[in-house]
């Protein structure tokens, strides 16, 4: 993902100027975290108050496909903003509720309204690209009142680049605003001259209308309420067909119960631990797309509510156990989009993976590159990765068949264009001056260096990409034998071995103790001690023994936070805790390496990666794992650093938890075969019981119960509706 700083060369680090891309955080971000709705390409951010103040949090608004439609929206009664009650997004992320009360209401210097005489209940539902919002309000005095509500809006049409930080030396035509009854309109005429409207409406009608601001009157007897309507909708070409509140209510909830339906259901003894469950299961939903090609995970909000190809795989992958159909969407998505012809302004080369697809008037003009950028390395050989996984977990042979060609454009990239000088690994440099420099998962512009601190000089091979390599080479060999194409099949299992030999005869550092983070332009190891190591055991590229020992430096303290993996361990030259990648904590980054540990049998390692991320939700809002976190070491009694500008909810960090669980207990699933596997099962001390309900397995449904025992771990078969064999093994 793009979030970088460009460091003046020679300056060692002192001088730095803000690249294009960076995210500039306002001062009050951490204190002002507030209010999150999304439903496909539409979001919304509010502070508590349920309002968008552009000099509280600059992030704020709502959002449609990459442009911000509204940028203020505020409410008073009276003259006065109200008093905040409590305010909370719904379990499910239907609808935020707030609760307000006035402040005490002075005329002629007598308090006429006590504070705390009306309540004041506003909830927000998005859908279909519009907002809706009920207003309630209540008198609970003793006497009649007659109050002005107000509404305060404006939209400043900002490309999500704009927020973020990027200036841009020209912008379009701010229109003038309709002013039509209840609704007004405003308007912007684009550079890419598409003209984008907010159309907002309020009923019943207000006694006053501008173009910034609207009045409603307000009497109410003692205990008496009024209830107002505002409709906010974000359009085009088109106008948008009027719905109520009830109904997009009921459609956002149903949105969200669908796809939740898709998963089976997880349920723990602990109720902390299904808290952290259950949001992560409700933030996935909320991130999902519907496109054409099936349900499709978007990244982030707010500044990665956008397809991105590394983090739908990665997120499915979480996923794969408990949810195969957002599998199914990410793989059709990313071979519908696959490159196809050489484009160095996009970083573009046939067979490769979508790193990156935006909306918005600036991708639309080139400003950025990235309207559909194909700047990652690792996002090609992980979509291999995935398509061999998610067959293993369904056996679905007819999605495998229409991805096939996909499947062997992304091989022979990795082959062709992704070995720039054939020597058997994948590396990058990149071909716009304008794309990313660091095209792994880690692609801050200092995230790859040498143990001196100096940065790492293009092409370079990522320690993890080989592992994904390898991994895409091995399953893309499964896949070929199950479509009775032998030859290939043995040929894409050779690569693999192939890949293997080398990649620990260069990567291996004896000195570390751990695979050296990549190989620079002049294929000189950066020795420096990283987690890109541990996502290496993800993919099984590593020996047993020197899994075991890249596990145990990962859990010792330089590497572990007492909260999780850092990045990049303590005592390396660019370590600083507060960065984006160098000694950050990434809940996807150690679900990865957590699966990586049960991969060779390593559960203790793997369970202490589990419980510090638990304890760490414990700490957090909503129990909901941000994109990251920073890498202090754990106090006693203090909650983790939270890091700025950091998504929340974030897709990959949402999954985590899945994948955490799944190597915990050593589940795997082989649906062909008609297997569900329990390798060496541990359930960590907080856990005693997981109940797993409605997972699906071909056309099988069966219910699970874990117990916790001293030495092991119990299963029992509550339900099961067809045959399916459950193999343990201790």
């Amino acid at each position: 993902m793009p979030h970088r700083l460009s460091v003046a060369p020679g300056a060692g680090g002192d001088n730095v100027e803000i690249d294009p891309f960076y995210i500039l955080p306002p001062a009050t971000l951490v204190e002002e975290r507030g209010l999150v709705l999304k439903q496909d390409d539409t979001f919304a951010l509010f502070d508590r108050f349920g309002d968008i103040r552009p000099g509280s949090s600059a992030h704020d608004g709502i959002y449609h496909e990459g442009t911000r439609y509204l940028s203020r929206l505020g409410v008073r009664l009276g003259n006065d903003r109200p008093l905040l009650l409590s305010s909370a997004v719904k379990e499910d992320n239907s609808l935020i509720a707030v609760d307000l009360t006035n402040v005490d209401i002075v005329r002629n210097d007598i308090v006429t309204v006590p504070r705390g005489t009306i309540h004041l209940a506003r909830v927000f539902v998005l859908s279909q690209g519009m907002l809706q919002e009920r207003f309630t309000l209540r008198n609970y005095g003793l006497t009649p009142i007659a109050i002005t509500l107000c509404t305060e809006f404006d939209a400043d049409y900002a490309d999500i680049f704009e927020v973020r930080g990027t200036r841009r030396p020209h912008r379009g035509e701010r229109l003038p605003a309709i002013v039509e009854g209840d609704t007004v309109i405003l308007g912007y005429r684009g550079l890419d001259q598409i003209v984008r409207r907010t159309r907002l409406t309020i009923r019943p009608a207000p006694q006053r209308v501008s173009n910034r601001e609207v009045q409603i009157e307000v009497s109410l007897q003692p205990q008496a309420e009024a209830t107002y309507f505002a409709t906010i909708s974000c359009e085009q070409d088109v106008r948008r067909p009027a719905i109520t509140f009830l109904t997009a209510r009921t459609a956002a909830a149903d949105v969200l119960a669908a796809r939740r339906a898709e998963a089976c259901d997880v349920v723990t003894s602990n109720q902390h631990f299904n808290k952290w469950l259950a949001r992560s299961a409700s933030d996935l939903a909320m991130m999902l797309t519907d496109t054409p090609h099936g349900p499709y995970p978007y990244a982030g909000v707010p500044w990665f509510s956008t397809p991105f190809g590394r983090d739908a795989v990665i997120t499915a992958l979480e996923c794969l156990w408990m949810n195969p159909a957002m599998a199914r969407g990410v793989l059709s998505f990313l071979a519908a989009t696959q490159a196809t012809d050489y484009d160095p302004a996009r970083d573009a080369q046939p067979g490769k993976i979508l790193h990156e697809a935006r909306q918005g008037e600036m991708a639309a003009l080139g400003e950025i590159p990235f309207g559909r950028y194909y700047g990652s390395h690792d996002a090609t050989p992980l979509f291999v990765m995935l398509a061999a996984a998610y067959y293993q977990r369904t056996g679905d042979r007819e999605s495998i068949t229409a991805i096939w060609p996909a499947i062997e454009a992304a091989l022979a990239w990795i082959e062709r264009d992704g070995d720039m000088d054939g020597d058997g690994f994948v590396e990058y440099a990149r071909q716009s001056p304008t794309g990313l420099v660091h095209q792994g998962w880690k692609d801050s512009h200092d995230a790859v260096f040498h143990a001196d601190g100096r940065l790492a000089e293009a092409p370079i091979a990522l320690c993890e990409i080989q592992g994904y390599v390898y991994a895409a080479w091995r399953g893309a060999a499964l896949l070929a034998g199950i479509l009775a194409r032998p030859k290939q099949a043995a040929e894409w299992a050779a690569k693999a071995d192939t890949m293997r030999d080398r990649f620990d005869a260069a990567f291996w550092n004896p000195a570390l103790g751990t695979y050296s983070l990549a190989l620079d332009g002049q294929k000189q190891p950066c020795a420096v001690r990283s987690s890109n190591a541990g996502q290496a055991l993800f993919t099984g590229i590593a020996t047993p023994a020197r899994a075991r020992q890249i596990a145990r430096a990962l859990v010792e303290t330089d590497s572990f936070s007492g909260w999780g993996i850092r990045t990049i361990a303590m005592n390396e030259a660019r370590y600083n805790p507060m960065s984006y990648h160098n000694g950050s904590i990434w809940p996807h980054d150690n679900a990865l390496i957590a699966a990586g540990f049960a991969r060779y049998a390593l559960q203790d390692e793997a369970e202490r990666v589990l419980c510090g991320l638990f304890d760490a939700s414990l700490y957090l809002e909503l129990h909901r794992l941000p994109e990251l976190f920073c890498g202090f070491s754990r106090t006693p009694g203090e909650g983790p650093t939270m890091y700025p500008v950091a998504c929340n909810p974030q897709a990959w960090a949402a999954g985590s938890v899945f994948m955490l669980l799944q190597a915990s207990l050593g589940l795997e699933i082989q649906a062909p075969e008609g297997i569900v596997r329990f390798t060496r099962a541990r359930l960590p001390s907080v856990l005693d019981e997981v109940r797993i309900s409605g997972l699906k397995v071909g056309s099988v449904t069966i219910d699970l119960l874990l117990e916790r025992h001293q030495q092991d771990v119990g299963i029992k078969v509550l339900k099961r509706t067809g045959n399916i064999e459950i193999i343990t093994i201790k």
